[in-house]
């Protein structure tokens, strides 16, 4: 009886349905459950001892190879991290270096930009002095020559020459003779040549004075020039070695403190398969004593239940249970499985709830272990419902969030995408545009050369034929002017009356006639001849007209032709400011396109950044947000029926059917 009633107990569960049957029937199937349960709990034990044994068996080829290669690893690693420490060193070293230069390089310009301001400073007052002095000069050398030195000694040029005899650097007799004659006036007539000769030298020496300083300037402004060259292109160097040698010191630092991580975790991962494998036989020696512990208790508990089985199975026992056992209708279980019934469907309804979650572990526990009423327990099951509920609005408001954030972003790196590709084709467009701006130019600078070139042999052609033309008319006209002449001559033999005497020639009387004279002058042939001259002369103004005519033309041409090229050329070269404009224009929207397309790729990549944190932040809620919101119903539905259940229950019955049941062994 005793025995029946711990059993009754420590199981805690009673059937409703069982209220009829047999109790010792029940008892009896309860033990041979046991059986099974502690039959395959064995076997689940067996087979994690067959798998730590077989570890220990093979514990030499797995846990001793991994101990080795750590031991080989952990040098290697150390030497890297030496090795990288040194070059980060170094690279410090040098990029410090780095920093100094160019820091020195920039105090270097400044210097240079200070001394240079004070150079062409004192280059100014010296250049301005000594052109104030060879103005003055300039006036009073030709003054003093004119022997106009009384009204020049009244000008302003003579008080700078005043100071100029006292300033310049001179022999002290031309000193004093200067000062003598610029302080006495016009009354003091010193001899002219000598002051002239002074004023002179002075000049020549002033003007060598500027030219020496002139060419001090310029030289000290190409040094500067070049000085200022050198460091800007040493600065750029320098900065570019800062940039390069920040990068690899930061590399070499993550790069470090990984070696450093992977380092500790070798040895702490060492330092446990060494202890693991030091204490192997010793564990190993353990497990198989306590699992021969484990195989003694397993025995005995199945020899207590199979006699306890066996008792109650006795026909004899039976038979006694009969005649002492009260019914079925008065039997301790049917007193008391009004409330126990009550709590065993409350906890399964919490057992139903398969979610994980401590608040009802804590509920079951405290149902179970009945140290506060259900009026409590009701209270913490109304708590918890309403915090599933908050968190069910919490997990509503974030799917919400979520699905809102990833279209606005999504649409965000679509449209980013997009005006990427936009400007990737702008920038193609502009360089094509570049690339025909800069062919046209190069054509059109071609063109004005060549123009350049025709035009300057077209201007050396019209030269030559000018020349021609001149050379030629001269020709014909002296032609002209020597067949005049050959013409009178005939007329004054054979036609005395058509001869024309030179201008300013005296003329002689006519010869007396001679008698009996015996020659006869050829006048038909002279005829002929002369004829031949008109013809000739005749022949020369024609090609002296045709020549005039082929030269206005060829002027006018020629004129023409320079217009055209002038015109040509100022509408290429207009051309050419234009398309250089342009040009200039395409290469600053090329270039800030280019701009904004790396801007445009960065924020789409911090875009597809933030939308890929989305996924990480929301994928499992969107995902698991339907089974969720399905396991929390669930949690509630279950959580309401448990409530249901202890609402009208009262725990201290179960206390009291307890003690009762005690009371009565």
């Amino acid at each position: 009886m005793k025995l029946v009633i711990l059993v009754l107990l420590s199981l805690g569960a009673v059937d409703a349905t069982a209220n009829s049957a047999n109790p010792i029937r029940k008892v009896v199937t309860m033990l041979q459950d046991m059986q099974t349960k502690i039959s395959a709990e064995g076997k689940t034990k067996e087979d994690a001892f067959n798998k730590f044994m077989c570890y220990c068996a093979n514990a030499d080829s797995t846990l001793g190879k991994g101990i080795s290669d750590a031991q080989t690893k952990i040098p290697q690693v150390e030497s890297a991290i030496q090795e990288g420490a040194a070059s980060k060193k170094q690279m410090e070293a040098e990029l410090k270096d780095a920093q100094v230069g160019r820091v020195e390089a920039k105090d270097a310009i400044a210097k240079a930009n200070a001394i240079r301001a004070r150079e062409a400073k004192a280059f100014a007052a010296t250049k301005s002095d000594l052109d104030a002095n060879l103005g003055a000069l300039g006036k009073a050398i030709p003054a003093i020559e004119k022997g106009m030195s009384g009204a020049f000694l009244q000008t302003n040029a003579a008080s700078v020459l005043r100071q100029i005899s006292v300033s310049a650097d001179m022999v002290p007799a031309d000193r004093d003779l200067l000062a003598s004659f610029l302080s006495t006036g016009s009354s003091y007539a010193p001899k002219s040549g000598e002051i002239v000769g002074i004023l002179k030298t002075l000049n020549d020496e002033m003007t060598k004075d500027l030219a020496d300083a002139t060419a001090e300037e310029n030289s000290s402004i190409a040094s500067f020039d070049s000085l200022v060259a050198s460091k800007k292109k040493e600065i750029g160097a320098l900065t570019k070695a800062i940039e390069s040698k920040t990068s690899r010191v930061g590399q070499l630092g993550v790069k470090i403190a990984q070696m450093e991580n992977d380092l500790e975790d070798t040895k702490e991962g060492l330092a446990e398969d060494q202890k693991f494998y030091a204490d192997l036989d010793k564990n190993c020696a353990q497990k198989k004593a306590e699992w021969a512990a484990y195989k003694g208790m397993e025995a005995q508990e199945m020899v207590a239940l199979a006699d306890t089985i066996k008792i109650l199975n006795d026909d004899d026992a039976l038979e006694l249970f009969k005649k002492t056992l009260p019914g079925a209708s008065s039997s301790f279980m049917q007193l008391q499985v009004g409330q126990k019934q009550m709590q065993l469907k409350a906890l399964g309804a919490l057992k139903a709830i398969r979610t994980a979650d401590p608040r009802l572990d804590f509920i079951e526990l405290a149902m179970r272990g009945g140290k506060m009423g259900f009026g409590k327990i009701i209270k913490m099951i109304d708590g918890l419902v309403v915090e599933l509920k908050a968190e069910q609005g919490n997990d509503a408001d974030k799917k919400s969030w979520c699905g809102a954030e990833f279209d606005k972003n999504e649409d965000k790196k679509k449209g980013l995408d997009l005006d990427v590709s936009d400007l990737g084709k702008a920038i193609e467009d502009g360089e094509e545009q570049i690339a025909s701006f800069a062919a046209e130019l190069k054509a059109l600078t071609k063109g004005i050369k060549d123009l350049d070139s025709s035009v300057g042999e077209a201007t050396a052609t019209r030269k030559e034929e000018h020349d021609n033309f001149v050379e030629t008319l001269a020709a014909n006209n002296g032609a002209k002017d020597v067949l005049g002449f050959a013409k009178n001559r005939l007329q004054k033999f054979y036609n005395p009356k058509l001869y024309v005497p030179p201008a300013m020639a005296q003329v002689a009387p006519p010869p007396a006639p001679e008698a009996n004279l015996a020659y006869k002058k050829s006048g038909g042939e002279s005829g002929g001849v002369i004829n031949m001259i008109d013809l000739l002369v005749a022949d020369l103004d024609k090609d002296i007209q045709t020549s005039k005519v082929d030269e206005k033309d060829a002027q006018s041409d020629y004129e023409t032709f320079m217009g055209d090229a002038s015109d040509k050329r100022a509408l290429d070269s207009k051309a050419i400011t234009d398309k250089e404009s342009a040009k200039a224009e395409t290469e600053s929207e090329l270039q800030a396109n280019k701009d904004s397309k790396k801007s445009t790729t960065i924020e789409a990549m911090e875009t597809a950044k933030y939308i890929g944190g989305l996924h990480q932040e929301c994928d499992w809620l969107l995902t698991n947000y339907d089974s969720r919101q399905a396991a929390r119903t669930g949690e509630i539905d279950a959580l309401g029926k448990a409530k249901a259940v202890l609402s009208g229950a009262d725990f201290s019955l179960v206390q009291t059917a307890v003690i009762h049941l005690r009371g009565s062994q």
